[in-house]
């Protein structure tokens, strides 16, 4: 499985905003290209998101996804007039896992 780690740094007043077109984009990536989905993260500095997306592998990240579509232009530009910038901070190859979608009863 592959990860990618990006950062985002969001306008001021344009968090709510942000965070809808990231919720259609990550939709529109996740039936469209693949992926296994993303999460969207607080960090602790101001107006600075985190996200994470899951891969089944680096190639399929990286194969060039055409995406179009009315709802995939209007999601990718709110989410540009957002943002102060945005990087991939990490490209990572998951080596262990064990991460639960539930807590343990036990």
């Amino acid at each position: 499985m592959f990860i990618a780690v990006y950062e985002f740094e969001v306008k001021d007043g344009m968090d709510v905003s942000f965070r809808e077109a990231w919720l259609e984009m990550t939709k529109v990536i996740y039936q469209k290209c693949g992926s296994f989905g993303s999460r969207l993260h607080v960090s602790d500095t101001p107006n600075v998101l985190v996200g994470y997306a899951q891969w089944p592998s680096r190639e399929q990240w990286e194969k060039d996804h055409k995406l179009t579509g009315e709802l995939y232009e209007k999601a990718r530009e709110a989410m540009r007039n957002c943002l102060v910038q945005s990087k991939t901070v990490y490209k990572l190859e998951v080596s262990e896992d064990y991460l639960q979608n539930h807590t343990s009863q036990s």
